[in-house]
């Protein structure tokens, strides 16, 4: 299947699932409800139909841009687009606006500042620094794409979700055999300094991928089917090895240098409450 059929999200996001969409939404199973307790920039979401979606991220500034979006529509894409302008595509204007960003508190212009951001920073990181400040330096793109298309089709879909943000121990303690849940973790790192999981100012730790996989077994055995994107390392294989396990490439690669470039295998791990001969897994955390 072609990816150029999905739709896309509105926000530029490291790690997001569109180019993957072709190996991720087969192995979707019917359910009435879908779950996310890291929703990210909502491919996954944008591009499937279940009835009703539960949609959770701990960046304060996404689910509260998404939230607004939902409640104010086209009246806030236009509030939204007034900052997609020359005069605002210059180094001097972004840090101005990065610095307002950081200490304003009226949440539709914050909001709308997280658009500008994430579209003239550089390579749409969001990354937050230790008192909580977003960081990323500018991008110097020459005309950044304003996603207006891309916000009304949000906007329509959100329609059917609820947006929370919550801790996901939190997020992931109610079962429901007519849900499915995807959950899309800050990944386990490549490397010792390939590390991206600082888009909130907490991170993501190897506890908490532990955790995680603690929950989805939970899940399973109350009838809640879960799957669990990742890097596919070994030691990724050895924290899923209580789930059905499918590996697909990933159309990007580990080096910026082009001739050291490798290629990058990720996987999908699938908690099933119809298998038939499950493995011993952690129950407790």
């Amino acid at each position: 299947m072609n990816s150029t059929r999905y739709v896309r999200s509105f926000l530029k996001w490291p790690g997001g699932k569109y180019r993957l969409l072709q190996h991720i939404l087969p192995l979707m199973p019917p359910a009435t409800q879908l779950v996310e307790p890291f929703v990210g920039a909502g491919s996954v979401f944008l591009n499937t139909r279940y009835e009703f979606y539960q949609l959770n991220d701990i960046n304060a500034d996404l689910i509260s841009t998404y939230q607004i979006l939902k409640k104010e529509g086209k009246s806030f894409i236009q509030h939204a687009q007034a900052y997609f302008t020359p005069r605002y595509n210059k180094s001097t204007r972004y840090y101005e606006l990065r610095e307002k960003f950081n200490y304003c508190d009226n949440k539709v212009e914050r909001a709308a500042l997280f658009i500008y951001l994430n579209r003239h920073g550089y390579n749409g990181l969001c990354r937050y620094n230790s008192s909580g400040h977003f960081n990323v330096p500018f991008g110097r793109y020459t005309r950044p794409y304003f996603p207006q298309d891309e916000m009304l089709f949000f906007q329509q879909r959100a329609s059917y979700a609820e947006f929370n943000c919550i801790d996901f121990t939190e997020f992931m303690k109610k079962p429901d055999t007519k849900s499915v849940f995807y959950c899309d973790p800050p990944y386990v790192p490549l490397s010792e300094t390939a590390s991206f999981t600082t888009y909130h100012r907490n991170g993501f730790s190897m506890q908490d991928q532990n955790k995680l996989v603690i929950l989805a077994e939970q899940l399973m055995h109350k009838g809640t089917p879960v799957l669990i994107s990742n890097h596919d390392l070994p030691e990724v294989r050895k924290l899923y090895h209580c789930a059905k396990l499918h590996y697909f490439p990933a159309p990007r690669s580990i080096s910026c240098k082009g001739k050291s470039r490798q290629s990058v295998s990720e996987l999908v791990a699938y908690f099933d409450p119809n298998q038939k001969v499950r493995k011993k897994c952690p129950t407790k955390f």
